[in-house]
Parts: structure tokens; sequence; C-alpha cells
């Protein structure tokens, strides 16, 4: 099977958990591993960071010039109108990368989706519809683009979510994660927002958080 490429940053002893992490419309795999370091946690949680890079499409908001992409862009209105097969496309290809973890011996149940902006969208369609139960989501600046149509599987109904968002956001308006919220929520799930005094950026007290937050899902499954 043909894998995204990714770069993976590997703990100093055997992995025993894993963190797949998803960037933004035109970035890379890159774009956060920069942030791994930032990331400190206990020695008990061996994490293996994955950071794929999406493939390079044409995308339409942007002239129809080529840039990594996870899906089109086709009009930037609020709710965005998008490339919807696009973007299952890449869910599939993201969901392949969980099932490499499980195959590389890691339990599902210490697995973590985190996605940011485009990412986001993706993240949030891959870990509720895995057939297998996760650690954990956590969105980033984001929207839940396929919230009217998602079918999460049963054994992600009680996933736990991390929504995180900038009050003064001029991309991706706080709205929509305030929207990803009540789409969860309908859903049965209890997700958690936290709420930053930042524009279209992750900070350093968000990253502050992600960590608290990775300890804790790794922390409720510790035994798989």
């Amino acid at each position: 099977m043909t894998y995204l490429p990714c770069v993976e940053i590997e703990p100093k002893q055997a992995a025993n958990a894993s963190v797949i992490w998803l960037h933004g419309l035109g970035a890379n795999g890159h774009d956060f591993a920069p942030v791994v370091p930032m990331i400190s946690l206990p020695v008990e949680h061996q994490v293996r960071y994955v950071f794929p890079h999406a493939p390079e499409i044409k995308v339409t908001i942007n002239n129809g010039y080529k840039m990594p992409a996870w899906y089109d862009i086709l009009e930037m209105t609020l709710e965005r109108k998008i490339d919807m097969s696009g973007l299952m496309t890449s869910v599939e290809q993201v969901q392949q990368l969980i099932q490499r973890e499980i195959d590389r011996g890691i339990e599902s149940e210490r697995i973590i989706v985190a996605g940011f902006s485009q990412g986001g969208a993706v993240a949030y369609q891959s870990a509720l519809t895995f057939a297998k139960p996760l650690a954990g989501l956590m969105v980033m600046s984001s929207y839940f683009a396929t919230a009217k149509t998602i079918e999460p599987h049963q054994n992600n109904l009680t996933l736990p979510v991390h929504i995180y968002h900038g009050s003064a956001d001029p991309v991706v308006a706080e709205s929509l994660g305030l929207d990803a919220v009540k789409y969860l929520e309908a859903l049965g799930y209890k997700p958690n927002y936290s709420r930053y005094p930042a524009e279209h950026t992750v900070t350093p007290q968000q990253l502050n958080d992600i960590s608290q937050h990775i300890k804790q899902f790794l922390t409720t499954n510790m035994d798989g």
C-alpha cells in the first residue's frame, strides 16, 4: 500500500502511542513538527508524532494554483463550498495512516488524531468514523465540514473531542468552531472548547493545553 508521505518524530524509547496531526491549507507536514519539543509528556507516554503531507492540487479559491491541500475549496463563504469527494479521499488516506499505526503495534485506544484548519475538517471525519476506538480528537481553528452527513462509527461514539479556536480568527471565524460544538453535542458527544485571544494560529498557551489534553487522553487509555 502507498501511504501519504509524512514527517515522523519518534520518541526516545519504543513508541506506545501516536499522534497523527494534519496541517492546514498551503502548508505541509513540516509545519507543526517544531512544536513537538514544546509538548512535554511523562516518560510513560512514548509518543510517535506523524505529520502527513497533503497532496498538491489546484485550489479554486486561489485562482486554481496548485498547493498542498486536503481538498478543493470552491467558494470562500462562511460555510465554505468544498469538494466533498476530495475530502473523503483524504479521509481514506488518513485512516490508512491510523491503521498503519495499529499495524506497527500501537493500540487503537492510544492513537490521537489532530488537525489544524483544513486539516481539522479531515480530522473530524477521519476520527469519528474510524472503525476502532481511538484515544481522542483535537481540532484547531477549524470547522466541521461533514457535520450534516457524518455517520460516526459505534466504536467512537464516546470519543473525547477538544476544540481550540482563536477569538479573532480572520480565516476561520470562531462561530464555526462554536457551531462544531453544537453539531457534536447533537450527535451525543461532550466536546470541550478552549478559546484564545488569537488569530489563525496556535499559541504557546494552546500548546500547553494540548500537552495537558494529550496526557489526559493517554492516561485514560494506559492499558489499551
